[in-house]
């Protein structure tokens, strides 16, 4: 049974893998990340009073707010610490993520992202490290692997775990508005 009581630790010197579905109890198919115990560790609650359909905020296991990312007017994503757009921007180019604030006109990104939307396939880097990387679950003896669950893991470092979860929110809703064909059911 899912709960929201777990709180999940910012570094730890193993890999996690988080496991994203729409299918977690609890979640009324809001998406969610849940760890391998089925505890909630993050939910992505998407924001209805907003005036941008694709604002998502991000919760911890508790229903606090960490991140916000939606796509502004020129189809590039943005993101923020909390609900409110005052503290560290993230902005996506081309899957390409630079930290603002941080940017130079010889900055090279903080985080790449690479891999194949449509099969839940994505790998983030910080500069030849491999931070987190995503795969379809499968299971034994099933040929084809459902595309609405996928694994999650984030590799040891340094890296906070809620803004790889909202890199993969981000380049999920990236793959859909450009293949127009992928959905989480």
């Amino acid at each position: 049974m899912a709960t929201w009581t777990h709180v999940y630790p910012a570094a730890v010197p193993i890999p996690v893998d988080l496991f994203v579905s729409k299918k977690h109890p609890g979640l009324n198919g809001d998406l969610g990340f849940a760890d391998s115990q089925g505890n909630i560790v993050f939910k992505v609650n998407f924001d209805k009073l907003s005036k941008s359909s694709s604002k998502r905020v991000l919760l911890d296991a508790s229903g606090n707010p960490l991140i916000t990312v939606f796509r502004d007017g020129k189809g590039s994503w943005q993101g923020f610490k909390g609900v409110n757009r005052t503290v560290k921007k993230l902005t996506r180019t081309e899957l390409e993520v630079f930290l603002v604030g941080e940017i130079s006109r010889e900055s090279t990104p903080d985080f790449k992202m690479k891999g194949f939307a449509f099969q839940r396939s994505c790998t983030i880097y910080r500069s030849d490290s491999i931070v987190a990387q995503t795969s379809l679950m499968y299971k034994l003896h099933q040929i084809y692997a459902g595309r609405s669950k996928f694994r999650l893991t984030i590799f040891p470092g340094s890296v906070d775990h809620s803004l790889i979860a909202s890199l993969i929110i981000s380049y999920m809703e990236y793959a859909i508005s450009q293949l127009n064909i992928l959905e989480f059911r």
